[in-house]
């Protein structure tokens, strides 16, 4: 097995999970990991030999992403990072995956909202405790959803166009 195709997929779950971890901590997903997504995607998909048609459909998505996250941040329903994260996620997903990737996440920030709300009913807020998770156990405090995208896309990933393009290749 050729070490260079997984080197190229490497960055996709690497940086989706530092950036959800950075929600989670800080509850803001920096500029850099999404940039560093979108630069580290043409080489990824060059290297597994994604035709120039399917490249340009995955930025369609991408794109397509970034349009919806920009409606949903203008309606206050996500945050600026996480319209981003969403479109970064999306063109790396690509037509095929970009489905998946949504349900997936869906799913996971369903459930990570449940456990919040049950912590934040259960567990008091213990003076010990770092600044991030008093933070989290506010009673009407945000929710960090790129834990969410994070999870969604480790879910989605074995399944995507560029990983069948590296277990095929």
């Amino acid at each position: 097995m050729d070490i260079l195709p997984f080197i190229a997929l490497a960055p996709f779950p690497v940086l989706m999970v530092v950036g959800g971890l950075h929600d989670l901590t800080t509850m803001r997903i920096p500029n850099w990991i999404s940039l560093a997504l979108l630069a580290a995607f043409l080489p990824a998909a060059l290297l597994l030999g994604l035709a120039p048609l399917d490249m340009a459909a995955h930025l369609g998505v991408g794109v397509a992403a970034l349009l919806a996250g920009m409606a949903l941040f203008a309606l206050n329903w996500v945050g600026g990072g996480d319209a981003k994260l969403l479109a970064a996620a999306c063109l790396w997903m690509g037509p095929a995956g970009s489905l998946p990737f949504l349900l997936s996440s869906a799913i996971v920030g369903g459930l990570f909202c449940l456990a919040l709300i049950t912590a934040r009913r259960t567990i008091p807020a213990f003076p010990g405790l770092p600044a991030w998770a008093a933070r989290l156990l506010e009673p009407k405090g945000d929710v960090p959803y790129g834990v969410a995208l994070a999870g969604g896309a480790l879910l989605a990933f074995p399944a995507s166009p560029l990983v069948a393009a590296f277990v095929g290749g």
